[in-house]
């Protein structure tokens, strides 16, 4: 059963940061001396383990080097210096944020708990919470990669009703990919497909039994 409380829990990329830096792939895919096509698909291909914290970061990429048409040299594909420099470039390739999305995520903490519900690999994540240091002021932050286990799998949205000892119902869950609100949903949860920050403030503000402070 519910418990009254109203917590908005947030997707991060798409929502409050930038989707992938236009570019990104296409020059990893240089520094490897293949298709951006095949490096695209082998990137994405391998990657669930690595957002789900199942692979390390030279584990990720060790299998991405090797499941690439035409291969990569064997000697790459084992090189320590080529994974850090893809690790790195792939961190930076996720770093941006929309400004005026982590203010409005700020400024509903004056009227209701704010999670955070997030698929990204662990060494990402340091990253993010190390650049990122509103990410410090939210309510409960759960990265796939410090749980273990990555949306929409339904635990993933469970460790978060636990960690928050809350019921599904208590919560408001944002995010651009429907299969991840369906999954919300599925378990419980009050679910929003995230469009623009118009829209979104609009639902908040009927969701919540209180009126949301001003701001622009």
């Amino acid at each position: 059963m519910p418990t009254d409380r109203h917590i908005v829990l947030f997707d991060l990329f798409g929502v409050i940061a930038r989707h992938q830096r236009p570019g990104a792939l296409q020059r990893m895919a240089a520094r490897c001396h293949t298709p951006t096509d095949a490096f695209t698909t082998a990137y994405w291909a391998c990657r669930p383990p690595y957002d789900a914290g199942q692979q390390s970061a030279p584990e990720y990429w060790t299998a991405v080097l090797r499941s690439l048409s035409p291969p990569v040299s064997p000697l790459l594909s084992v090189e320590a210096d080529t994974i850090e420099e893809l690790r790195l470039a792939d961190i930076d390739s996720w770093s941006r944020v929309d400004n005026r999305m982590v203010a409005y995520a700020q400024s509903l903490r004056a009227v209701t708990e704010v999670a955070l519900l997030s698929n990204i690999p662990s060494d990402h994540a340091d990253a993010f919470l190390a650049a990122q240091p509103w990410l410090h002021t939210l309510d409960h932050i759960a990265f796939s990669g410090k749980i273990k286990v990555a949306k929409p799998a339904p635990a993933a949205f469970h460790h978060c009703v636990i960690a928050m000892r809350a019921a599904p119902a208590d919560f408001l869950f944002v995010d651009d990919r429907e299969e991840n609100v369906r999954a919300a949903q599925a378990m419980g949860m009050n679910g929003h497909v995230f469009t623009d920050r118009d829209e979104l403030t609009a639902v908040i503000d009927t969701w919540l039994p209180t009126r949301r402070p001003t701001w622009k």
